[in-house]
């Protein structure tokens, strides 16, 4: 057998939160224990690693109830789970994590709480009965729970953000698809476009931890969202139409050079001109670029990709392909005379709605 596959912490984080989203059993212990008063920690993580950090306690290997966990707070030692939470391990059970991992916290459970939890790689949850509040330690990272309420207001506030800059976006897309038909494309449209789809790949991000930790309480907000972001697809296709090829440079690596920018930088044109790897000149905005037409294509009739990427390979650009003959399209492997129509068809239809929208 292979070993198992690491899993890096912030997916861990997202498991973590998965498991301790509303309508899981952990979770209604926990707001069970909150409404009665009390505290808790409870450790879900390696058994053996997290034997060797403790000690003492009751040895239970108890299938996980939530009222079983909320009886079992009521001790003043550590709950320690199996990593799926599916059983009980140990109850009352003394933590000794070593003082050489650092803590920000201040309160004796929390301290604990956040030292084993960088010490064994595990997860620990820590209720605390002065705070009223949840503390999740996955590995180095440290998320205070929020209610439900609170957590919905802030995934709704985040999906009306990112329907205004999904607008923004689709605007751009607009334009920069005019543009291409009238073939007048500088490198400002395309970064303008390149950076747009990069801020709303950046807000869904954001959205997605607190639609995971609203667990069944954000199907509404996580449909949403889905729907918004439909478009992107399209986006992503602007990179692969424009970036510069040459050593060092690829769609892929553009991708991971645009996702690896701050966030400051990432509104400064250049630095998206660069990574597309134009240079970080932008002086030059009146020299024209030419797509190689993934985009235009992929929104006419849903051409199928290898067809595409045959009309680009044949062609080369845009241009080209729109301004190809019929009998030149029937060349391109997988091109018959009826679909060679159809694309002809398509690309004008696009064209016509564009300049009917535009005199709207």
């Amino acid at each position: 057998m292979g070993k198992k596959k690491q899993i890096t912490s912030e997916e861990a984080y997202r498991e973590a939160l998965v498991m301790l989203a509303p309508g899981t059993r952990i979770r209604e212990a926990i707001s069970a224990i909150l409404q009665s008063g009390t505290g808790a920690l409870i450790c879900l993580g390696d058994t053996k690693r997290l034997s060797k950090l403790s000690e003492g306690g009751v040895e239970l290997n108890a299938e996980v109830t939530p009222q079983l966990l909320y009886e079992l707070s009521k001790m003043d030692g550590a709950i320690i789970l199996t990593p799926d939470a599916g059983r009980i391990l140990y109850a009352n059970r003394f933590l000794k994590p070593s003082a050489s991992f650092p803590s920000i916290e201040t309160g004796t459970r929390h301290r604990t709480a956040q030292r084993l939890a960088a010490q064994a790689k595990c997860m620990v949850i820590a209720v605390s009965q002065r705070r009223s509040s949840v503390t999740l330690y996955i590995n180095e990272i440290r998320h205070v729970l929020n209610d439900v309420s609170t957590l919905v207001k802030k995934a709704e506030q985040a999906a009306q953000t990112l329907e205004k800059y999904m607008s923004v976006l689709q605007t751009a897309l607009t334009e920069l698809t005019t543009r291409e038909f009238q073939d007048v494309v500088t490198i400002f449209d395309v970064c303008r476009a390149v950076q747009r789809a990069e801020m709303v790949e950046r807000i869904a991000h954001e959205i997605e931890p607190y639609i995971v930790e609203l667990g069944t309480e954000g199907r509404l907000i996580e449909l949403q969202v889905k729907e918004l972001l439909i478009p992107i697809h399209e986006a992503r296709l602007v990179v692969k139409d424009y970036f510069r090829e040459k050593p060092g440079v690829t769609e892929e690596s553009v991708r991971v050079a645009l996702r690896s920018t701050p966030q400051d930088d990432i509104l400064n044109l250049s630095c998206v001109s660069n990574a597309l790897g134009f240079g970080p000149n932008l002086r030059d905005v009146d020299t024209y670029l030419t797509p190689r037409g993934f985009r235009v294509l992929s929104a006419t009739h849903r051409l199928p990709k290898p067809i595409i990427d045959n009309l680009v390979s044949q062609f080369g650009n845009l241009q080209k392909i729109i301004r190809a003959p019929k009998d030149e399209l029937v060349k391109v492997e997988g091109v018959g005379d009826v679909l060679a129509e159809r694309i002809r068809v398509s690309i004008n239809l696009l064209r016509n709605q564009l300049a009917l929208d535009d005199r709207r």
